[in-house]
């Protein structure tokens, strides 16, 4: 019993630490300024110990058209992404699934469909997410309306900016502000690592099961997202789909797309999945051996 107690007063010690050691490294940045220039996507960076909303100047522009195989995926992000827009209430979205199957092409997608209504992307690395008080203190003097984009989301233990994501989404006595929502995408729908045998502790009360206190921490932070958007592997015809699609975005023919549909094959077997990705990248390869100027997704 006494080691138990022991290990509790541990464990509370070192997620104490986690957030003085967040806050911390909060309050060393600057309160961040808006550019002088300004754009329709932002890179959130540190330069000389300060933070700074640095605009991009080829924002990667993809359609939401271009975007084939995930109709269900898009209805419900843009109808989340067009209630944020009109003013009313609107979801933190937290996009999961295989790679290469739309995720980030998605959020992207979003800035050219709607950036004459006003709205504006601003990515952040995971390591600048204890900075997150001070960027969505800036963008709320704004009159755009921002969605705060992570990509690639996951952490592991006692992660400084795992707490500060966590306070910022639902736990802080601080509102998060009206006009800017949080979309993030992860391979990992609880977005932390998951052992075996964290489940050891997990208790059955009658007909009603208690997870283990580690496992309800990893899946409080994906819960702080109103909304989880779930992605799934293509299969062998969506990827063929989506292989013509960008082929005919270069100007072959559909007799020559026809023609291609065993090198794209192969080509998936060789990377050893069918995803988006893959066949954006496939297509720009027959297309580059074939002599077809150079492309990148429209927009």
């Amino acid at each position: 019993m006494e080691t138990m107690n022991v290990q509790g007063l541990v464990a509370a010690i070192e997620r104490l630490a986690s957030v003085l050691e967040a806050r911390a490294a909060s309050q060393e940045t600057a309160r961040v300024c808006w550019p002088e220039e300004e754009g329709l996507a932002y890179w959130y960076r540190r330069v000389g110990g300060r933070g700074v909303l640095q605009p991009v100047r080829r924002p990667h522009r993809l359609r939401l058209d271009d975007l084939k195989d995930i109709e269900p995926q898009k209805v419900r992000v843009v109808r989340n992404t067009e209630q944020f827009l009109a003013g009313r209430p609107a979801n933190n979205v937290l996009l999961t699934g295989a790679r290469g199957t739309g995720k980030s092409s998605l959020v992207k997608a979003l800035l050219t469909e709607y950036a004459d209504r006003g709205l504006r992307l601003v990515e952040m690395e995971k390591a600048d997410l204890v900075d997150l008080p001070d960027v969505l203190a800036c963008l709320e003097t704004r009159p755009e309306r921002f969605i705060v984009f992570i990509d690639d989301l996951s952490f592991e233990e006692g992660e400084p900016a795992y707490k500060m994501l966590k306070s910022v989404l639902d736990g802080s006595v601080w509102a998060q502000p009206d006009n800017v929502l949080l979309y993030a995408t992860s391979n990992r729908r609880h977005l932390m690592p998951e052992f075996f045998h964290e489940n050891e502790g997990t208790r059955h009360v009658g007909e009603e099961v208690h997870p283990a206190e580690a496992v309800e921490e990893k899946i409080s932070l994906s819960e702080r997202f109103g909304l989880w958007v779930s992605f799934y592997p293509f299969s062998q015809e969506e990827y063929l789909t989506i292989v013509a699609h960008w082929l005919r975005s270069f100007g072959v023919g559909e007799a020559e797309i026809e023609a291609a549909r065993a090198e794209a094959l192969q080509w998936a077997i060789e990377r050893g999945s069918r995803s988006g990705r893959v066949a954006w990248q496939f297509a720009r390869d027959w297309a580059g051996r074939h002599g077809l100027p150079r492309k990148e997704p429209r927009g």
